[in-house]
C-alpha cells in the first residue's frame, strides 16, 4: 500500500509553505558571487551586538538542555510588555505558536476564518489539523485599502463551528493594517466560542498614528491571543523564537500541547538580550522607514503600482505574470518573493534592505523590465 494513503486527508492535500530562496541555493544553481536577498523580510542590519554577545556567552552550555519554561526570556518580555509571565507562551518562531493554537482549539468538525491574501501559515495549520479553513474576501479598494482585511467579510464567515479567527495586523504580504478604531469593535463583537488570534509579527515597524497593538486589550477580551516574533525587527530569524500573549488560562492550554524545550538555549539568551538593545531596534526602524520611502518613490517614478505598507516589505504590481520577472531577477543576482500563492500572481514582495541593496534591486528590475 502507498503510505501516502495512510496520512490524514488534510495532510495528503496540503501544499507546504514555500520559504524565500536561500542565497546558497542560488549560488549553487547559477554560480553567482554577488547576491542580494530581499525575499524573507529579514533585518538587513542583522542581530544586535548584545544578542551576539549573549550567544557567545552561551556557547559553553549547549551540551545542556535549555530552560523548558524560558524563565529569563519571559521575565524580560514581562518587563518590556508590562504583562505577567503566566500570560506568555514561547514558540520556535511565531509559526510554532500558531500551530499550537490550531492543535489546542481546532478539530475536523470545526473551522478557522482568515482573510484572502493573509499569511499562508493560517490555512496550513488549519488544514494540517483536519479543520476547515474559510477565506473571507479582502477589501476591493472601495470601502477600505485594497487587499487589506475586510472585517465585515470576516464577521460574515463566522458561525457556530468557527473556533478561531486569524488576523494579521499588519498583514503579510500586503503590508496593510487595521486601525484600532476598527479592530477593537470587531473583537468586542466576536461570539464567546471564538478565539481571536492577532498576529503582530511586524508591529515594531508600524508608525501609523491610528494603529495600536492589541496587547492592552487582553484583560478586556479573554479569548484574545496576540502573537509576535523575534525574526523580523530583532534580526533573529535563524534562531527561531516567537511568543504569544494571552490570558493565563489560554497560555496554560497552549503550554499543554507545546513540545518540551521547543526554544533552544541560544535563542532564549539572544532574544532576552535583544530586548535590551533599544538603540539597535531604533536604527532598524529608521532604516526601514527610509527604505520604504526609497522603494515607494522608485515604483512611482517607474509607473508601477504598489500596496502601501507599514511593514518591512512592500508588494509591487508588475502588471504581468510575476513568475518570469522573479526568475529573471534571480539571474541578475536578486532574490525577491513571488506571491501568486497569496492570490497575487502579478505581484512581487520586496523586503526593505539597505540603500545599496535596494539600489541593486532597482537596477536589476530596470534591466529585467526592458527585456
Amino acid at each position: 500500500m502507498n503510505p501516502t494513503l495512510l496520512a490524514l486527508p488534510g495532510v495528503r492535500e496540503l501544499s507546504p509553505y514555500q520559504p524565500g530562496k536561500p542565497i546558497a541555493e542560488l549560488q549553487r544553481e547559477l554560480g553567482l558571487d554577488r547576491i542580494v536577498k530581499l525575499a524573507s523580510n529579514e533585518n538587513p542590519l542583522g542581530p544586535s551586538r548584545k544578542a551576539l554577545e549573549a550567544l557567545q556567552q552561551m556557547m559553553d552550555q549547549i551540551a545542556l538542555y535549555p530552560d523548558g519554561s524560558g524563565f529569563e526570556l519571559k521575565r524580560a518580555l514581562s518587563a518590556v510588555l508590562g504583562v505577567n509571565g503566566d500570560r506568555i507562551t514561547l514558540g520556535n518562531g511565531s509559526n510554532d505558536v500558531l500551530e499550537l493554537v490550531a492543535r489546542a482549539f481546532l478539530s475536523p468538525d470545526l473551522n478557522a476564518v482568515f482573510s484572502a491574501h493573509a499569511f499562508a501559515v493560517y490555512p496550513i495549520v488549519t488544514q494540517a489539523i483536519g479543520a476547515v479553513g474559510i477565506t473571507a474576501a479582502a477589501h476591493d479598494g472601495t470601502r477600505g485599502p485594497q487587499y487589506g482585511h475586510d472585517l465585515a467579510a470576516l464577521a460574515q464567515c463566522i458561525e457556530r463551528r468557527t473556533r478561531v479567527v486569524f488576523i494579521a495586523n499588519p498583514n503579510n504580504p500586503t503590508g496593510t493594517y487595521l486601525p484600532a478604531a476598527q479592530l477593537r469593535p470587531f473583537l468586542a463583537a466576536l461570539p464567546d466560542h471564538v478565539i481571536a488570534v492577532v498576529d503582530e509579527a511586524y508591529v515594531e515597524y508600524v508608525t501609523a498614528g491610528d494603529y495600536q497593538s492589541a496587547l492592552p486589550w487582553l484583560s478586556e477580551f479573554p479569548n484574545l491571543i496576540v502573537t509576535r516574533t523575534f525574526s523580523k525587527a530583532y534580526g533573529l530569524a535563524g534562531l527561531r523564537v516567537g511568543f504569544a500573549v494571552s490570558s493565563p488560562q489560554i497560555a496554560d492550554l497552549l503550554n499543554r500541547v507545546r513540545q518540551p524545550f521547543n526554544v533552544n538555549a541560544l535563542a532564549l539568551a539572544a532574544a532576552a538580550a535583544a530586548l535590551d538593545d533599544r538603540d539597535h531596534l531604533s536604527k532598524t526602524i529608521s532604516l526601514n522607514q527610509r527604505g520604504l520611502e526609497q522603494l515607494s518613490r522608485a515604483f512611482t517614478a517607474r509607473g508601477l503600482r504598489f500596496i502601501p505598507s507599514v511593514g518591512n516589505f512592500i508588494t509591487v504590481d508588475v502588471e504581468r505574470p510575476a513568475a518570469p520577472i522573479f526568475e529573471a531577477l534571480l539571474r541578475q543576482g536578486v532574490i525577491v518573493r513571488p506571491v501568486a500563492n497569496y492570490g497575487l500572481p502579478h505581484h512581487l514582495r520586496i523586503t526593505v534592505g539597505t540603500e545599496q541593496q535596494i539600489s541593486q534591486f532597482l537596477s536589476a528590475l530596470d534591466r529585467v523590465l526592458r527585456l
